[in-house]
């Protein structure tokens, strides 16, 4: 019987360049490795060998609730836009345990937002108004 169960995803905090955010959603925490594909000149073989290249990451998107005079969001993105080497920040995502404590922390370092979307408008809707972010970044890394 086994004695530890895998842990829930519904319990996370968000770091945004220090401070602590609310999100409802954060995805796109995903990295790949490109594969070189090479053949000798002089091979025997018929066929290419394969080896790991450079590492590519996704895009991350954050969602959460709009609220009335939060502008987080366009600030951060005009901010970004007019000086394009400033306003990084890091991102750092704790999966938290029911004891509320971190097991597993990743870290995007140096992110940018690329895109803002705006809450979808729908006059026959109860939902909750929900905009999204997405940020770019250069590397995303399990701390240990």
């Amino acid at each position: 019987m086994a004695t530890q169960y895998p842990l829930p995803r519904f319990h996370y905090q968000v770091d945004w360049g220090g401070v602590k955010m609310n999100f409802t959603e954060v995805t796109g925490m995903d990295q790949q490795v490109e594969v070189i594909e090479y053949r000798h000149s002089d091979s025997r073989d018929f066929n290419k060998i394969k080896m790991p290249g450079m590492r590519k990451f996704s895009n991350i998107t954050m969602k959460r609730g709009k609220f009335e005079g939060d502008f987080d969001y366009n600030n951060w993105f005009d901010e970004i836009s007019n000086e394009r080497v400033g306003g990084r920040r890091d991102i750092v995502i704790r999966l938290m345990n029911e004891k509320h404590e971190p097991v597993a922390v990743w870290k995007a370092a140096r992110c940018f937002p690329v895109k803002v979307t705006a809450p979808d408008l729908k006059s026959d809707a109860n939902e909750v108004a929900i905009e999204t972010i997405e940020v770019a970044h250069e590397g995303l890394t399990l701390v240990r």
